[in-house]
């Protein structure tokens, strides 16, 4: 009896959790649905609670140390404390808000390298372990994003990777603790100036912030120096620009004003 109540302290025959995402595909802003299946193991349990937690990997510099670490970004309970019996089955649906500033990891049905994402369900035992099930998430980019990342593409650059760096980008309203950047070999007509080019979005309900950063070649006297702009796109009134031809206006200018583009 003894050692049967210290295995059931350590969570062997307790209870298991799964998710099934109805679909795993969403954008930011928008919502993940489906089902947690809590099974009960060889005996009674009292469930604290069920929560789900959206997660993905985070790039951290710390003093001269980068470290990555995975980080949950958005968390919700899906229930409260309740009496689950041996091999009994509960079912609980659910709706998942994912943050307007969520990273995007698929694009033109293509994973971005580097990118991870994930939808962790917590299951907390009275006096015991949690049980936990992880789920991968597709986040496809809104409108606004994919517009502008159309207009890279026309221009001629080139997707290279793209990570989450923990911290925020001045002068930018941020909710989350961390930012994606997106990076892009140069298109051909400013390879001479630059060597990448980085892209981050700062999304809300109404308007998408763009920032870019210019990794800039360093000459045989000079040093390489970055370029930062910063823009907004109004959902409302998307249509009514070329993207294309604004991103290679700025781009032009911001590189000739700094005497390295003729």
């Amino acid at each position: 009896m003894v050692f049967k109540r210290l295995m059931q302290a350590m969570g062997v025959g307790g209870p298991s959790v799964e998710t099934v995402l109805a679909n795993p595909n969403c954008r930011p802003g928008g919502q993940l649905e489906g089902t947690i299946t809590v099974t009960g193991g060889d005996h009674a349990v009292d469930i604290s609670y069920v929560a789900l937690g959206l997660m993905t990997r985070v790039e951290v510099e710390s003093g001269d140390n980068e470290y990555s670490t995975n980080q949950e970004f958005q968390r919700q309970h899906v229930t409260g404390a309740f009496r689950l019996e041996g091999g009994q089955r509960h079912d609980i649906p659910f709706r998942f808000d994912v943050p307007w500033e969520t990273p995007v990891t698929e694009l033109y049905g293509r994973h971005l390298a580097g990118m991870t994402m994930g939808l962790r369900t917590e299951l907390e035992v009275a006096r015991a372990v949690d049980s936990s099930d992880l789920d991968a998430v597709a986040v496809h980019p809104l409108p606004a994003q994919e517009r502008l990342l159309e207009a890279l593409l026309r221009l001629g650059f080139r997707f290279a990777r793209a990570d989450v760096e923990r911290g925020h980008i001045y002068g930018v309203h941020q909710t989350l603790p961390f930012y994606q950047e997106i990076e892009f070999y140069p298109a051909p007509q400013y390879a001479g100036a630059m060597k990448q080019l980085e892209v981050t979005f700062i999304a809300d309900p109404r308007q998408l912030q763009v920032v870019l950063e210019l990794d800039k070649r360093g000459g045989l006297f000079t040093e390489g120096r970055d370029v930062f702009g910063r823009f907004t796109m109004d959902y409302a009134t998307l249509d009514q620009t070329d993207w294309a031809a604004q991103l290679d206006g700025w781009l032009r200018q911001s590189l000739q004003r700094r005497g390295l583009f003729g």
